[in-house]
């Protein structure tokens, strides 16, 4: 049910995120949206709690502390999370990004994206910091990838490739002193 809200929120906008367009989208019988998320509130909550959900398990299978010390899993693990949100998972990410919108105007909003978001940022900064990062150079990474894949969504370019920024960005947070 929640990946098809996704689907909604990211075809359709926030303003299309209604019970029914769910229900048709997930090949639901109509009210199944409505039984599980009583108000709208309640379905833009579980949407981010699912989508929070994805986000970790990505990160999850990486095994940073053991194997990370040079960097050298974590930039090509970046850069296909990079890739992949704007391929494959492009219309989750128009989802995260209309909801990042919204939350600029409608307040309610704002809580369960900064509890998700701080989720997100707690397991970037253990993988950052087996690379020997601290919290606030995690944070700009992930920053960063947001901006990345928020221009190739806006402003496709086929040729491009998040791997050169990623890694002149870790070079740079990674020099001594």
């Amino acid at each position: 049910m929640l990946d098809a809200a996704i689907e909604v929120l990211g075809t359709r906008g926030l303003r299309g995120l209604t019970h029914r367009a769910v229900d048709d989208v997930a090949a639901a019988p109509q009210g199944t949206a409505s039984n599980h998320f009583r108000s709208r509130s309640a379905l833009v909550k579980g949407v981010v709690e699912r989508m929070v959900e994805q986000d970790l398990a990505f990160w999850a299978g990486f095994d940073g502390a053991a194997s990370a010390g040079s960097g050298d899993e974590i930039l090509p693990r970046a850069a296909a999370y990079v890739r992949w949100a704007v391929g494959e998972g492009r219309v989750r990410s128009i989802a995260r990004l209309n909801l990042f919108a919204a939350a600029a105007v409608e307040p309610e909003l704002q809580e369960p994206l900064r509890r998700g978001r701080a989720a997100v940022e707690r397991m970037g900064a253990a993988i950052g910091a087996a690379i020997g990062l601290g919290p606030a150079e995690s944070a700009l990474v992930m920053d960063v990838s947001d901006a990345l894949i928020t221009r190739q969504l806006a402003l496709p370019d086929p040729e491009f490739d998040p791997l050169p920024a990623l890694s002149t960005l870790l070079a740079a947070l990674r020099r001594p002193g």
